[in-house]
């Protein structure tokens, strides 16, 4: 899957805040669920769910991580000849 988006600097400034905002959110979750997991009070069942949520929030961090190196790259692009806009890719297939 690609995703394009045609940001303009401010946009990618406003985006690359609400992804660092949305990874912040997801860190605190994997690390407050890791905490829980190691603390070792849950039963069998609950410790694996838990250990399958904080491996759900890694990877949702891995792919914030990947959006946020996409909107680094600094590759102009433009649309209807508008050289001050720029085309943001991001390919899902890839890293």
């Amino acid at each position: 899957m690609r995703v394009d988006l045609d940001v303009d600097p401010e946009e990618v400034r406003i985006l690359r805040g609400a992804l660092l905002a949305a990874r912040a959110t997801e860190l605190a979750e994997a690390q407050r669920r890791g905490f829980r997991h190691s603390y070792g009070k849950a039963s069998d069942s609950a410790r694996e769910s838990m250990g399958a949520e904080v491996a759900h929030h890694r990877r949702r961090i891995e792919l914030l991580d990947r959006l946020l190196e996409a909107l680094s790259t600094d590759e102009p692009g433009t649309l209807d000849g508008a050289p001050s806009r720029r085309t943001r890719a991001w390919s899902g297939t890839g890293r």
